[in-house]
């Protein structure tokens, strides 16, 4: 039998056992004329009257989430205990104005007797069962209707000791004393309701305990690779814990290993708090991350942008100042080309803090055609001629040529004297692949240099 199943077996079980005490009461009350024991049948009509109210929001509850309720129908439960608390408090006060009244009547010319005894003794034993039967359901699911009619069946219990009590007192000679009793008995259930009237209506307006918002922040802030918890959202569905969670990991993860933290987090809080479901949006956070890194990220994700490379910078005490390299497509214009660069520089300044000047060198972008590589000679020979030039350079290795429609590319192995730095072999290759663009037209040169 499934948990949503006892608890709605319980809850009709209780409503047999308050419709039977009622009629015993009700019938053996005009009979005997006992006014304790017509009191308490008309209690236990309202006591149907609650538990009918409750089997419907159960069962009401069970219905699975769609387009207008997508947290499901948990609340129906919750407004079933509500309105119960709020007839709990109506009978509340119902004990309250009828023992005041009753104290200030004469004593009534027809006393119960024995009979009164055993209704009150039968009704008595019928509430035993019913917290009997509610007690093992609570064992197996959880419920607030459940839970309400379990609370609501030792009320009835204290209620129907009252009307024994003051019916023993009666034949005793105290016709008074139940109705003393009466008046406790009903301040008592005052109280009670208005703290399940208060419980329902924080329920209802989204309301959790402080604590479980604060358990659940420390156990998102204590999993590892969570770097920041920005916040925790929470709310209640009937039995149901709906729990929304927002974590900054770091910028450098990827998003495997984003999700391997994520997962860790929703399963940690459904381990500690029962009932939950959990769902955890993650964002990237900079801090503590080394600045090219952050720099790289965030310019190579501007629209634009065909790549990055040489990014330097400089810490001072009046800030950072940066410098990068930015590819752009060669055709852009250059009114196009900074718009890049500025909505760059505005990303860039979001994410690092202290910047004080960035420098960004834009440079034009080929796109490198995949294509066969072919012999032409007479690139070639051009290369040769203007290398020849270059004392420095001891050898013209492979010249190889791709092409597809109006790009060449040129690639070049060189050697060079082993002595040079490698800053003066760059200057040397950068002056020749300035000078064999001029030659060749869209030409894209890449020069190896190799020690002689």
């Amino acid at each position: 039998m499934s948990l949503q199943n006892i608890k709605i077996n319980a809850l009709k079980v209780s409503l047999g056992i308050i419709l039977s005490a009622f009629a015993v009461e009700i019938l053996v009350g005009i009979f005997s004329n006992s006014l304790a024991l017509v009191t308490d049948s008309i209690h236990a009509v309202l006591d149907f009257v609650v538990t009918a109210i409750l089997l419907v929001a159960a069962r009401w509850a069970t219905k699975p989430p769609d387009r207008e309720h997508t947290y499901g129908h948990g609340k129906i439960e919750t407004m079933g205990s509500f309105v119960g608390g709020i007839i709990i408090l109506i009978i509340a006060c119902f004990f309250i104005f009828e023992s005041i009244s009753r104290l200030q009547e004469p004593r009534p010319a027809v006393l119960p007797g024995m009979l009164a005894i055993g209704a009150a003794v039968y009704t008595l034993f019928s509430d035993v069962a019913r917290i009997v039967i509610l007690g093992n359901a609570l064992k197996k699911t959880e419920g607030q209707a459940l839970r309400v009619d379990f609370y609501h069946a030792f009320m009835d219990m204290g209620s129907t000791s009252v009307a024994l009590v003051g019916i023993v007192l009666v034949i005793m000679g105290f016709y008074q004393g139940d109705f003393v009793a009466a008046l406790i008995l009903g301040g008592l259930l005052a109280v009670l309701s208005l703290k399940l009237i208060y419980k329902n209506a924080m329920e209802l307006t989204d309301a959790v305990p402080e604590s479980m918002v604060r358990t659940v922040h420390d156990i998102v802030s204590g999993t590892e690779g969570v770097m920041k918890t920005e916040s925790v959202q929470i709310r209640r569905s009937g039995s149901d814990i709906f729990a929304e969670v927002r974590i900054s990991l770091k910028g450098t993860s990827s998003f495997e290993e984003a999700h391997k933290i994520s997962a860790n987090v929703e399963k940690n809080i459904m381990n500690n708090i029962t009932n939950s479901k959990v769902t955890v949006h993650f964002e990237p956070t900079w801090s503590d991350v080394p600045i090219d890194y952050v720099v790289n990220n965030v310019a190579s994700s501007v629209q634009g942008v065909a790549g990055i490379h040489n990014i330097s910078y400089s810490t001072t005490k009046d800030g950072v100042f940066l410098s990068l390299h930015v590819l752009v497509d060669r055709n852009m214009s250059l009114e196009d080309a900074h718009k890049v660069s500025d909505e760059i520089e505005v990303q860039i300044r979001k994410s690092v803090e202290n910047i004080n000047h960035i420098t960004i060198h834009l440079e034009p972008y080929v796109s490198i055609p995949k294509s066969i590589p072919v012999e032409d000679l007479t690139i070639e020979e051009q290369v040769a001629n203007i290398i020849k030039k270059y004392s420095s350079v001891k050898k013209i290795g492979r010249v190889i040529t791709f092409q597809l429609q109006d790009i060449f590319k040129v690639d070049i192995d060189c050697s060079f004297d082993g002595k040079l730095t490698i800053e003066q072999v760059h200057d040397i290759i950068s002056e020749i692949e300035y000078k064999i663009k001029n030659q060749i037209k869209n030409a894209i040169v890449t020069i190896h240099p190799e020690p002689n």
